[in-house]
């Protein structure tokens, strides 16, 4: 029953992200928006890693993040290894281009690839300088798998939807992802929902950096 909760739980807040994504940058604009290059990349690399796994039977022990091993690279390539089974590992596939299509299409493809890596490097370092080094580990991912860098990623759209919202329900749905993200850590220790804190108090840094620098260029302009 718990692993039930776990799951139901994880999936309830990428689909909270995924729908404020939708709401930030308009339901009804997504056909004649622009390819997602990022969003492509990331995924081409996914997807790639999947591939390299099914042909390569020593491509885990070589790339994932197991710190009982060494390699600096292992941080970075074991993000885009999968190690969640056919349907954890769909689910994290689809998952990453969907939110990394949206958050392309607001944040722009380059500060897309910005927040996607500090979904890998920060939460770890951010664990250690809150004391939380210790104890159960904040990372979804379990040495491999791309759901940690995707959840603090779609965090940042529920954090722009936050910016735009006016009706009382487009509130609640994006101020629920870190509060059902507290939640599921406080309750579950479910990683998922820190590294979407994380990920939402970093979209509202940036959100605020970039009001701040367009609003002289505004002036300028009128």
């Amino acid at each position: 029953m718990g692993a039930i909760l776990f799951n139901v739980t994880t999936a309830a807040l990428m689909v909270m992200m995924v729908n404020c994504g939708l709401g930030v940058v308009g339901r009804d604009t997504l056909r004649s928006r622009p390819l997602p290059w990022a969003a492509i990349a990331l995924t081409a690399v996914a997807v790639g890693g999947v591939l390299l796994q099914l042909v390569w039977s020593g491509a885990m022990d070589a790339l994932d993040s197991d710190p009982a091993r060494t390699g600096w690279w292992r941080e970075y390539t074991s993000v885009f290894m999968q190690n969640g089974g056919l349907f954890g590992g769909l689910w994290n596939l689809v998952t990453l281009a969907a939110v990394a299509a949206l958050a392309h299409w607001y944040w722009g493809g380059t500060l897309t690839l910005a927040f996607f890596l500090a979904g890998i490097l920060l939460p770890g370092r951010i664990d250690d300088l809150l004391g939380l080094g210790d104890g159960p580990s904040t990372d979804p991912r379990n040495f491999a798998g791309s759901s940690g860098a995707t959840y603090f990623l779609g965090a940042t759209l529920a954090l722009a939807f936050l910016t735009r919202a006016r009706l009382p329900k487009e509130i609640a749905l994006a101020a629920g992802v870190p509060a059902l993200g507290l939640a599921m850590w406080f309750a579950q220790e479910n990683g998922h929902g820190l590294v979407s804190v994380y990920g939402f108090a970093l979209g509202a840094v940036a959100w605020a950096v970039r009001s701040k620098l367009a609003r002289p260029a505004a002036e300028h302009a009128a």
